[in-house]
């Protein structure tokens, strides 16, 4: 793959990790201030299940991102960057739609970019 698409595909799986660890281990505070918006603060403490379940769903972005840098095979790898980042996209744009409109550029826009990059190798 070319090295701007991997620079951005390795982004992606960057903030994933960071959005796990957010998800899993810091909700009732990293998390609250980046969803202060979206929820109110008395929720954090019981939704913190549900958000380590979320982070948990994140890592497996990353985990499939960062896989696509170890397969040998040309297309298979693209492939599987491919895979993966469109399932960011689609998190992404869920949640923008869902949750707050901050979360299309900080997780699709990302995602679409890094598509269009692998797309365009």
């Amino acid at each position: 793959m070319d090295i701007v698409a991997k620079i951005l595909i390795a982004l992606v799986a960057i903030e994933h990790i960071y959005i796990l660890w957010m998800e899993m281990f810091a909700w009732e505070t990293k998390g609250k201030e980046v969803f202060k918006a979206a929820l109110p603060a008395e929720m954090f403490k019981p939704t913190k299940g549900l958000a380590a379940n979320q982070g948990l769903y994140n890592g497996f972005l990353a985990a499939g991102l960062i896989w696509s840098f170890l397969i040998k095979d040309p297309q298979w790898q693209t492939n599987v960057a491919l895979f993966f980042l469109g399932c960011v996209a689609v998190a992404g744009i869920y949640g923008a739609i869902s949750a707050t409109k901050k979360i299309f550029f900080v997780q699709a826009l990302p995602a679409i970019l890094a598509i269009i990059a692998v797309l365009l190798k």
